[in-house]
């Protein structure tokens, strides 16, 4: 039986426990999407409180991948230095820290790329009012080049392994999709032509960095009519592990950030407190938008984990390690997913927000993370760097 304080391995990484950090937009990147300074004290507190790993907040492969004026860039080998520096200063905490890297896709913004936003499909218009234009086999190519790259960057820089970011609506989950793939060339229609530009990821990165641990993140659940069904989150798993994938991650959702982020209201006024672009509107337009929002975004329920179920499923037909992450808040609630249901790993995000040693804490007796899952921090970070805001917007913002 599974233990979750116990060391364990994860490909060639060696963990000191089970309990993992998740990828967690940190807002920490200048304008040429380096990062600042304060990332190697986040990377520091987590090591020495305890995480079994640190997985990064997401950078692109790609300049017109990136999503926010603040997601950090790893398309050139200018940040191989910057990294491996702090990584550097992190190697006597033994916490192996995994790069995760993406591609914004249909999520991109060309005001801050100067880009055209592309994804598997065209779309009249994303969320931020850009036309999306379908992917020619050519930017196809590039986008899988641009990610071996940077797996080959990210060993160099020393980290111990990178994740792709095939969930919540990004280039690769878009392409998996079968609600938003709706090519007919090689790159859509069956399962094994909606995974080709993952797979052919794994191939070419193995042929260059050997055994380094590449692990992937894909959303094993959505709320599409033709979204994936259970059989296909099966099949995608084994293809995975067949492409030599090490572990997989299972989160949920395509964008849709109450369904994978889950709230018990809307944070509505986070959303106009934090975000310039809704501080800055007219009171009237807040007064109709604290109205509406409510009807827009709707509250998911379960709220805690509720992604076990997936992760289980997508464990009992593959032999690679399985990561869960969505919800876990509790000590009793981690040792269950590790002990009875035979998941390798849990991931966290927002307790370790608010709690950095939050392992630490599990292990000196503390049964639950402090967290209070008002979601103000995912909000806070589109503008800011990341940090807990317990349901509270700091005086002098409002």
């Amino acid at each position: 039986m599974k233990n979750v304080f116990d060391t364990c391995s994860l490909g060639t990484l060696f963990l000191k426990n089970r309990i993992i950090r998740s990828a967690t937009h940190e807002g920490m990147a200048n304008v040429n999407g380096a990062p600042t300074d304060d990332l190697l004290k986040i990377y520091r507190d987590l090591s020495a409180g305890g995480a079994g790993a640190i997985i990064t907040g997401y950078v692109s492969v790609k300049q017109n991948g990136r999503t926010f004026p603040n997601m950090r860039m790893f398309d050139s080998d200018f940040y191989i230095d910057v990294y491996k520096a702090i990584n550097d200063q992190l190697r006597q905490y033994h916490t192996p820290v995994i790069l995760q890297i993406a591609h914004g896709g249909s999520r991109s913004m060309s005001k801050i790329t100067g880009q055209e936003v592309v994804s598997a499909s065209p779309r009249r218009k994303n969320d931020f009012g850009d036309r999306v234009q379908e992917a020619s086999d050519a930017e196809i190519r590039s986008i899988i080049n641009a990610f071996v790259a940077a797996i080959v960057r990210a060993k160099e820089a020393g980290f111990g392994g990178v994740e792709l970011h095939a969930a919540h609506g990004y280039l690769l989950s878009e392409f998996i999709s079968p609600a938003l793939n709706r090519r007919k060339d090689i790159w859509g229609g069956s399962v094994e032509n909606r995974m080709r530009i993952v797979t052919e990821i794994l191939s070419a990165a193995r042929t260059k960095v050997g055994k380094f641990p590449i692990i992937i993140k894909i959303s094993a659940h959505d709320e599409f009519k033709r979204g994936l069904t259970e059989a296909e989150v099966v099949t995608i798993a084994q293809m995975l592990q067949s492409a030599s994938c090490d572990a997989i991650e299972v989160s949920c959702g395509y964008g849709d950030f109450m369904y994978t982020v889950r709230m018990p209201k809307v944070p509505v006024d986070a959303i106009l407190g934090l975000m310039p672009h809704y501080r800055n509107m007219p009171f009237y337009q807040k007064r109709l938008f604290r109205l509406i929002a409510p009807l827009m975004a709707k509250v998911r329920r379960p709220i805690h984990t509720y992604n076990v179920g997936a992760a289980e499923l997508i464990k009992r037909n593959i032999d690679i390690p399985v990561i869960v992450v969505g919800g876990i808040r509790s000590l009793q609630d981690i040792t269950r997913i590790i002990s009875e249901k035979d998941i390798d790993f849990v991931s966290l995000s927002r307790p370790f927000i608010i709690e950095p040693d939050i392992v630490n804490r599990f292990q000196q007796g503390q049964e639950r993370s402090r967290c209070i899952d008002c979601g103000y921090c995912l909000i806070g970070v589109t503008a800011n760097p990341v940090r807990c805001y317990y349901g509270r917007i700091p005086a002098g913002i409002r």
